[in-house]
């Protein structure tokens, strides 16, 4: 099976999706605030390395347990936010696209959807709890999620903006791209 990986923030989506829907819903329920103080200690506990990306971004994730009808807010933001998905993907056929990100899947299964991408994966994160299950889809572990779910495969192609951090998919990819803004580098 031949395949594309693409991650999404700032290579797909211009921006950070998850930033831009706390946000989003910071404007919408400013009740969210309180979790701020947590989220920035967390954060600071994670530039220590007390603590891994996946239990700060939990910390993070609590502002979820004041949003209701989450499902519905994620939709309104998609229909707010789409038009940051870069026109240079907007353009392609994406059958054979498989987005891995570390956004919650919560978050992208509607626009992913919205696109007909073949499939996507990312960090499963409980949308009423904030709760991650399993470990932030970043680094190596995307390149663990892809192998759990396909095994037969070849890529393609592969993009993303972070040599650094996407650097197992692209090594995977027989054609890698790096992305800042529209512009394509092959690398």
């Amino acid at each position: 099976m031949k395949i594309n990986l693409y991650d999404f923030d700032k290579t797909i989506y211009d921006g950070d999706s998850t930033r831009d829907f706390f946000f989003y819903e910071l404007r919408r329920h400013p009740i969210i605030l309180i979790t701020l103080f947590e989220t920035a200690f967390f954060g600071l506990l994670y530039l220590l390395r007390v603590v891994n990306k996946t239990k700060m971004k939990e910390h993070f994730y609590k502002f979820l347990r004041y949003i209701k009808n989450i499902d519905e807010e994620v939709i309104s933001f998609w229909r707010n936010y789409e038009k940051k998905i870069k026109k240079f993907y907007r353009n392609k056929d994406h059958d054979h696209d498989i987005i891995i990100s570390a956004s919650p899947e919560f978050l992208l299964l509607p626009i992913c959807n919205r696109l007909k991408v073949k499939d996507m994966m990312a960090s499963r994160v409980d949308k009423l709890t904030g709760k991650t299950h399993g470990l932030n889809c970043h680094d190596v572990e995307k390149v663990r999620r892809l192998n759990e779910k396909y095994s037969d495969y070849v890529v393609m192609e592969s993009y993303s903006d972070s040599l650094k951090s996407d650097k197992p998919i692209l090594d995977l990819a027989k054609k890698a791209y790096l992305v800042k803004g529209e512009k394509l580098t092959k690398i």
